[in-house]
């Protein structure tokens, strides 16, 4: 079992139309603290960013954000964080954020946290970074995406290993779990001619 110190979540900066997400937040976050896991994200007050921050540091847990300079001039950022890192660009930040964490997960969100999403567990696939990374289907939110990734499987595009890369539950004590148990796949991305 891995230790995970810091996790990165990556989520939505509304609050989503159901309040399932926003309670999700607060579970997950309220489960970081009292496992001594620190939040890594990226800093704002808003939406489920600001939920999940606010039920970590409610519990006396450790949060630190990372924000462009650009978001933060317009005054979303959270004010109460344990640590606050400002940054030049998104790149930047994404590139912070994975750094600091041992873990990544993915809560409801829009196309900026799906674009986190894919971007990390490309790293994943590719061996640039060996952290385990994962979805919190809350309410089936991700279902219609994990049935496409299974099509995209099905058409040749992935690799079924690569697609195991990705831990998926509804349950965030179940995630952390298969996040601690996780370990790289020594499947790599590129293939010979004639493979598949």
């Amino acid at each position: 079992m891995r230790t995970l110190s810091r996790i990165c979540v990556y989520c939505g900066s509304s609050p989503g139309a159901s309040p399932a997400y926003r309670e999700a937040a607060v579970r997950l976050g309220e489960l970081l603290a009292a496992r001594g896991i620190g939040l890594v994200y990226g800093g704002g007050r808003v939406g489920l960013m600001g939920a999940v921050a606010d039920a970590v540091l409610a519990r006396g847990g450790e949060v630190t954000g990372v924000i462009p300079h650009f978001l933060n001039q317009r005054e979303i950022e959270h004010r109460g964080l344990t640590e606050l890192h400002v940054v030049e660009t998104m790149h930047e930040r994404k590139a912070k954020m994975a750094a600091l964490s041992d873990a990544f997960i993915a809560l409801p969100g829009g196309i900026g946290t799906l674009e986190e999403l894919f971007e990390i567990w490309t790293w994943t696939q590719l061996g640039s970074q060996e952290k385990p990374v994962g979805l919190l289907d809350v309410q089936g939110y991700y279902r219609p995406l994990i049935v496409f990734l299974d099509h995209v499987v099905s058409e040749q595009f992935m690799k079924p290993g690569h697609r195991a890369m990705l831990q998926v539950s509804d349950d965030p004590v179940a995630l952390l779990e298969l996040l601690a148990a996780w370990r790289p796949s020594a499947e790599y991305k590129w293939m010979m001619p004639g493979e598949r």
